[in-house]
């Protein structure tokens, strides 16, 4: 089953100068790559929603809910940029 990745993951992924496409990793949502098309790493288990997901899913006011407690709960790691916390955190969440 492919990731259908939505329109909020592309726009982070601009603000952010990278690329994205659904990933050819099995269980993982997207693969990123910089802007010469080099890999850099996937991100996102598939077996979990997304911020978008949730959106799509429950609406906007559970959806939030839901990133204020994956930034917590993702603290120490999503803060280290350019690793898969900060990716997942920065494009998924």
């Amino acid at each position: 089953m492919k990731y259908k990745i939505f329109d909020y993951s592309f726009k982070q992924a601009k603000r952010l100068g990278v690329v994205i496409k659904p990933s050819i990793t099995i269980g993982k949502k997207i693969d990123i790559f910089d802007k010469s098309g080099n890999y850099l790493t996937s991100i996102g288990d598939i077996n979990y929603l997304d911020y978008p997901s949730y959106i799509k899913l429950f609406g906007k006011r559970y959806a939030d809910e839901r990133r204020k407690l994956y930034k917590i709960r993702h603290q120490r790691y999503r803060t280290k940029k350019n690793t898969r916390s900060w990716f997942a955190d920065q494009i998924l969440w």
